[in-house]
């Protein structure tokens, strides 16, 4: 599909081997969890996901597309305390606030960074966030249950998929498109990637939705207005300087003969 879309250049895809199963075993020993079935599966069969796919402009390849799942050995914990940190430097956990509203209703509770939650991150996403398997309960013992969610640059996080097979569908669909997890948030993809996204519409994309907002984006020149002349100001004359008395009094003397002649002439009439 993508090698057919007009301007799409160089799709590469990354052949990698399968995981080996003691690999496997290994990091959920190390972690004290259990990898949910069908990501163990997908490890299976391919140990990561890669694939680019770049644009021509000006007969220049520019990379847009990337999809990526790490591989079982980048499956790193987020928020995991490292042994080169300072004893005081601040971490994930210091963030957390009791006071923040918990998933009420259609809102899944959201995970937290410090023990309540184990989170490994499997997109880096180019740096635009990060893409987490979550284990939301790992107090007293961890749940086999986990989610996906994206953590924004913010350090927001919001709800993906309930299964790591529903999120692998989401990445093919959305074809690697540039932060496409945003349009999962409430705030959505940024004007640029709006555009891309016009470009090359997802399969999953609600069309008639990109449509009606595509206007805000566009930037609308009317050229009558732009060049619409505008109104001049009256430039006010100064008045000439006031004459002499004299003057005044000759001029005043030649207006009201004048003014005589002409009733004359009128009542001559």
């Amino acid at each position: 599909l993508l090698e057919t879309s007009p301007g799409v250049a160089e799709v590469t895809f990354v052949e990698k081997e399968p995981a080996e199963r003691h690999a496997i075993v290994s990091w959920e020993q190390k972690n004290s969890c259990i990898l949910p079935e069908d990501l163990k599966n997908f490890y299976l069969m391919t140990d990561g996901f890669q694939m680019t796919w770049s644009v021509k402009t000006d007969d220049t390849p520019m990379p847009l597309g990337s999809m990526v799942i790490n591989s079982i050995s980048k499956l790193c914990r987020l928020g995991g305390s490292s042994m080169y940190t300072l004893p005081n430097a601040p971490t994930l956990a210091d963030l957390e606030d009791d006071t923040d509203e918990e998933g009420n209703g259609d809102k899944p509770e959201r995970p937290h960074f410090d023990s309540r939650s184990l989170i490994f991150e499997l997109d880096p996403c180019n740096g635009n966030g990060k893409v987490c398997l979550v284990y939301k309960h790992a107090k007293p013992v961890v749940s086999p249950d986990t989610e996906i969610w994206f953590l924004d640059r913010a350090l927001y996080w919001h709800f993906l998929t309930k299964t790591f097979t529903a999120y692998y569908r989401l990445l093919i669909t959305h074809l690697g498109l540039p932060q496409w997890q945003y349009a999962f948030t409430s705030y959505g993809v940024s004007p640029q990637a709006k555009q891309w996204f016009n470009m090359y519409k997802p399969i999953t994309i609600n069309t008639a939705l990109l449509s009606e907002e595509a206007d805000y984006f566009v930037n609308k020149l009317d050229p009558n207005k732009v060049f619409k002349s505008k109104n001049k100001t009256p430039v006010i004359k100064k008045k000439p300087p006031s004459q002499p008395t004299g003057s005044q009094k000759s001029h005043t003397s030649m207006t009201s003969s004048k003014t005589s002649s002409l009733a004359g002439n009128s009542s001559k009439k």
